[in-house]
């Protein structure tokens, strides 16, 4: 249906009265938002919460605005695509009900309030990597309140569970690791969790030594080198054999795991990867390296 002329002019009335509202009052209503533009063609928001946690909010208005929906294009360098997507459909469906009525304030208050809410947005493709990783025994819950996930990674009958923060300014902090229960030997227990500390380091800080050819360091995210990491060793070492007598190193029953680590049957990992009962270890190590 055509708008007529009068209805033409009263839209861009109730338009221009809106632009000065959205002029007084966005960045006061809306926390850490700069006005770019505001005029009837466009009107045109950065919200800026962290480094990498911000967008672009741009705002056109159809013929018959606002008793149509005002038109919503989110840019952003740092949050994805999807991300983006989901936070449009979002303002989309808060802007339908508000047909007739004022929207642009209220549709910036939403992406505001989604920023806030959901601090993991900034690492979104990493969690949907990170889901394709896992089997249907393991398990990953995603905390926006505290800016947090749940893993649970299972192999067998083993498993570990672990907490993994992402810090506010992510990924320029590396996350922080945190294991909540585990099954394992305690020696794979630790080099698990400080492996997995140090390969979020190696993310964020650059070698303490040097190559002057190199080119300079830049951060990475470090959430998905941690996970895959994880996930990849704890799904590995419970079938692996040992590499001297061929059998199986870790029991089938983990209550049956020997954290003596001077037991003969106790499993130790050495620096190549491989892992070796201690009396197979012990008996391999005597042998002299060649023969004849």
């Amino acid at each position: 249906m055509r708008v007529s002329f009068s209805g033409k002019l009263f839209a861009m009335e109730k338009l221009k009265q809106e632009l000065l509202d959205v002029k007084a009052k966005c960045e006061k209503c809306i926390p850490n938002s700069e006005l770019v533009a505001c005029v009837p063609a466009q009107v045109r928001v950065n919200i800026v919460k962290t480094k990498n946690k911000q967008l672009t909010a741009c705002l056109q208005f159809p013929e018959d605005y606002p008793n149509k929906q005002v038109l919503i294009e989110l840019k952003s360098k740092s949050i994805c695509d999807q991300t983006l997507a989901q936070l449009t459909i979002i303002c989309d469906d808060a802007a339908k009900k508000h047909l007739g009525q004022p929207q642009i304030l209220l549709v910036l208050r939403l992406i505001g309030e989604f920023l806030d809410n959901n601090p993991l947005c900034i690492c979104a493709n990493e969690i949907a990597s990170i889901k394709k990783l896992l089997t249907d025994s393991d398990e990953l819950k995603l905390r926006q309140a505290t800016s947090s996930l749940t893993l649970k990674v299972v192999c067998q009958k083993y498993f570990l569970f672990c907490k993994i923060a992402i810090p506010e300014n992510y990924p320029e902090e590396q996350v922080g690791i945190v294991e909540k229960e585990c099954n394992f030997p305690s020696s794979f227990l630790k080099w698990f969790i400080a492996q997995s500390v140090e390969i979020a380091r190696q993310c964020v800080q650059p070698p303490l030594k040097k190559d002057p050819k190199a080119p300079a360091f830049v951060c990475k995210p470090s959430l998905w080198p941690v996970v895959s990491f994880i996930v990849e060793t704890v799904k590995r070492y419970p079938c692996e054999k040992c590499h001297v007598c061929g059998t199986v190193c870790f029991p089938e029953n983990p209550k049956d795991v020997v954290n003596d680590e001077r037991s003969g049957m106790s499993i130790k990992r050495i620096h190549c990867g491989h892992i070796y009962h201690l009396r197979c270890l012990l008996k391999y190590m005597k042998k002299p390296p060649f023969q004849g």
